[in-house]
């Protein structure tokens, strides 16, 4: 799995001066755009949205869509920031090559705006080769991005046992591809929440972002753990870089459950005294913990797996129960998922 985080690196290591946007030439380069995304919440340059947008275009960066949340959250933002404008302002973005329209269906739907769906009607006639997309969005069969849950809804034990006991042991699995968009499966969507706060300033992100933290601590699925850890990390590097986001993450903490406050206080302190590598050698720390020892749930198991035989057969019928998150996280722990979030440590030190 692919880690949009490359982006997010560039613009945290970007020199910024919050009191100046720079205005945006169409053929500016990327990095004076990544530039003038960083510093817009402080001095919202609303006009030059559609020069920045076209060197986005220009600059291909959307044809990794995985790697391009920051570009497509703050996109959305643009658009829902100004709603009496929201319709000129897309219109100005085309033309738009075929391969690239899928930015603004998205960003529409993910805008904010309480007429969006009339919005994207009147826009779909200009991207026919985008109408399943369209339709999926306004038939709700997509989610909106304050729709997308933060994970998926674990079925109870009872309904666990009972998919074990009444499943056909001989009948061939066929698997469906999973689809369903959560926060705790698709590390990109953290970086479009950093993007439309970019955009906005918007608070709304930075409270989804916060709802994250726990996951920082989780020991049960690499999933949780890499976005988890994303979240503390950058909520502390922008709260270094921003006064006013360090101030609000402070006003909240007192207000937030026991399972946000205790990775929260971390964010402030690191950001308070400028102390990123504490975040960063925790986070690689957890990863190598889940390595070496893999889940809670999986070394559970193996304690049931050391009392005897009857006891093994009891750790089959909870590993069956429990499903991939007991048995899988020592096999994906060592694949890409991994590899990304290392990876995005690794530019950090640079």
């Amino acid at each position: 799995m692919r880690y949009a985080a490359l982006i997010t690196v560039f613009l945290l290591i970007q020199p910024t001066n919050a009191a100046v946007t720079p205005e945006i030439d169409p053929r500016a380069s990327l990095s004076v755009v990544q530039q003038w995304i960083y510093n817009y919440r402080a001095k919202p340059d609303y006009v030059h949205v559609p020069a920045a947008v076209r060197v986005l275009f220009h600059a291909q960066s959307f044809k990794e869509p995985e790697n391009s949340g920051i570009y497509l959250g703050f996109i959305a933002g643009a658009i829902g920031s100004n709603p009496a404008k929201a319709e000129q302002l897309v219109n100005s973005f085309f033309p738009i090559r075929p391969e690239d329209e899928w930015v603004i269906v998205r960003a529409i739907a993910y805008s904010g705006l309480p007429d969006w769906r009339n919005l994207l009607r009147r826009i779909a006639p200009r991207m026919p080769g985008r109408k399943v997309m369209i339709d999926s969005y306004l038939a709700g069969a997509l989610p909106t991005l304050t729709d997308i849950p933060l994970e998926n809804t674990k079925p109870g034990m009872l309904d666990k046992l009972r998919g074990v006991f009444t499943k056909n042991p001989f009948a061939k699995d066929d698997k469906k591809l999973q689809m369903t968009l959560t926060f705790a499966g698709n590390q990109d969507l953290l970086d479009t929440l950093w993007g439309y706060y970019f955009a906005t300033g918007s608070h709304l992100p930075i409270q989804r972002i916060m709802s994250m933290l726990p996951w920082s601590k989780s020991r049960d699925t690499v999933d949780k753990l890499t976005v988890g850890s994303m979240a503390r990390y950058t909520l502390a590097s922008y709260a270094v870089r921003d006064a006013g986001l360090r101030e609000y993450l402070r006003s909240e903490l007192a207000r937030q459950p026991a399972p946000i406050k205790a990775p929260l206080g971390e964010v402030i302190e690191a950001a308070d005294t400028v102390q990123l590598s504490a975040v960063r050698k925790d986070a690689l720390a957890a990863v190598e913990e889940l390595k070496a020892k893999g889940s809670d749930a999986r070394r559970n198991l193996d304690f049931w797996g050391q009392v005897g035989v009857g006891a093994v057969a009891l750790g089959c019928v909870s590993a069956a129960a429990l499903g991939q998150v007991a048995v899988g996280i020592p096999c994906v722990i060592g694949g890409s998922a991994s590899q990304g979030l290392l990876s995005f440590w690794e530019k950090q030190q640079q």
